[in-house]
């Protein structure tokens, strides 16, 4: 495997090599007749080979019982696997092991592998110092606030003022305009001090909007007003207050598709949609994102000195992240990766006498989760000539077509992106791999006679 700079050490017996033999991209290919038996454990060949990946060969797979099987079984191929199959497998393995080495762009404590995510944090300091409004898209979890922050930190005029932070989707009806033009002292039962609004509170700063489109339409009226005049007056007082502040906007619903359907006014959103910023999803983000932001996370969680002792987490676990699917985005991958640091803490152990597992499957069990991990009422089949070769061929242009983004391929097959991880996973295509011709179905040991 020198085209792929790998080292792959076969393992079918107990006179293992010794660590010291293997370089830092190898991979440890075992052959077992039975999965679950202790002779060939993932505790004893990556404890032997320092915790490289394995590469399990098995008459035993994980069939419709995807769910039965231990975490760290993560790539299993059958006896009968093709070249094509093992090259693929590999390929996958190779680039997570190549995404725990990567050095992520560490900005403000925003982190970036991903090109997507480096542009939008150039695109992100292009229009920090400047005074128009900024609409910022994105999923739920995805840390639109965090870029507001930059913005307004990196803005020489207003970063010099406050940072005002407004739930829109929190707004008590009936309180509108109590908390965001503020009242004058008597303006109502209760009322015995003056109070400044959320407007004068940004003012001289940046005021940072967070589920805009979650506003009522009435209350919609009266931001476009004060937006428009930068003037404010208060409930109770007759005396408008100038105003100057940089607003940010921030939404996880398509704004131009609820103008379109009157659920957002229009000059509303031409107003805030200045300058538009669309956060990646974590899955956009890809891999090396996942795994830089769950090793940045772990080490805070589990601090330095417990990371000395413990040693870098097995590749099982940075595996299962790795291959993941996190609704939740960021906020997600945090929590999962706070309870895993707290349980390898607390037991010193990354085991933690089986809690890391079971923390694994709970979090498998509330998302989606792409092959080989994901239990499914599809089973994954045994041997190749199960699958439909021109869908998945079909579905590889697609992603190639779209630079491997699941969103925009999806689109184009018409399927949800669940049921397109669904169908990756099914075939087992990882980033990046090649069309098979569908007269190639070549064993392994016939390749090796073509080869000679």
């Amino acid at each position: 495997m020198l085209s792929m700079d790998v080292e792959v050490v076969r393992a079918d017996g107990l006179n293992l090599p010794p660590a010291s033999t293997v370089g830092q991209n190898a991979i440890s290919v075992v052959s077992v007749s039975v999965l679950e038996g202790a002779r060939f454990s993932r505790q004893h060949v990556e404890g032997t080979f320092g915790g490289m990946p394995v590469l399990w060969v098995s008459s035993n797979l994980r069939g419709a019982s995807a769910g039965s099987y231990a975490t760290e079984y993560s790539h299993v191929l059958p006896f009968d696997f093709t070249g094509a199959e093992l090259r693929a497998m590999l390929a996958r393995i190779l680039q997570r092991l190549q995404s725990s080495h990567n050095q992520p762009q560490r900005s403000d404590d925003i982190i970036a592998v991903a090109d997507c995510m480096l542009s939008l944090l150039n695109d992100v300091d292009t229009f920090a110092d400047c005074e128009h409004s900024v609409l910022i898209s994105g999923e739920t979890g995805t840390g639109k606030e965090r870029i507001a922050e930059r913005l307004h930190v990196r803005n020489t005029h207003y970063g010099q003022g406050p940072f005002v932070v407004v739930n829109c989707g929190a707004i008590p009806d009936g309180l509108f305009e109590s908390l965001f033009f503020g009242h004058a002292k008597g303006s109502f039962t209760g009322a015995v001090t003056a109070h400044k609004g959320f407007f004068e509170q940004a003012s001289g700063g940046t005021l940072f909007l967070d589920e805009i489109a979650d506003l009522p339409l009435y209350q919609q009226v009266k931001l476009l007003r004060v937006l428009e005049e930068r003037t404010v007056t208060r409930l109770g007082s007759a005396t408008p207050v100038r105003l100057d502040f940089r607003l940010v906007a921030a939404t996880n619903k398509p704004l131009r598709e609820q103008v379109h359907a009157g659920r957002f006014r229009a000059d509303l959103f031409f107003r805030l949609a200045v300058i538009e910023l669309q956060m990646p999803s974590l899955e956009e983000r890809g891999e090396a994102d996942k795994l830089a932001i769950f090793s940045s996370i772990l080490h805070k969680v589990v601090g330095e000195e417990m990371l000395a002792t413990l040693g870098e987490p097995p590749f099982f676990i940075l595996d299962a992240v790795a291959q993941m699917y996190f609704p939740g985005n960021v906020r997600e991958l945090r929590n999962l990766t706070e309870r895993i640091g707290v349980a390898a803490r607390q037991t010193q152990d990354w085991l933690a006498g089986g809690a890391t597992e079971r923390i694994l499957r709970q979090a498998q069990s509330l998302s989606a989760v792409t092959f080989p991990l994901q239990t499914s009422s599809e089973p994954v089949p045994a041997s190749r000539s199960n699958w439909d070769q021109e869908e998945r061929n079909r579905i590889i242009a697609a992603l190639s077509a779209h630079d491997w983004k699941r969103q925009p391929t999806a689109d184009q097959l018409g399927i949800s992106r669940k049921v397109l991880w669904e169908k990756m996973r099914k075939y087992q295509i990882s980033n990046g791999e090649p069309e098979v011709p569908l007269s190639v179905c070549i064993p392994l040991e016939a390749e090796d006679e073509l080869e000679k």
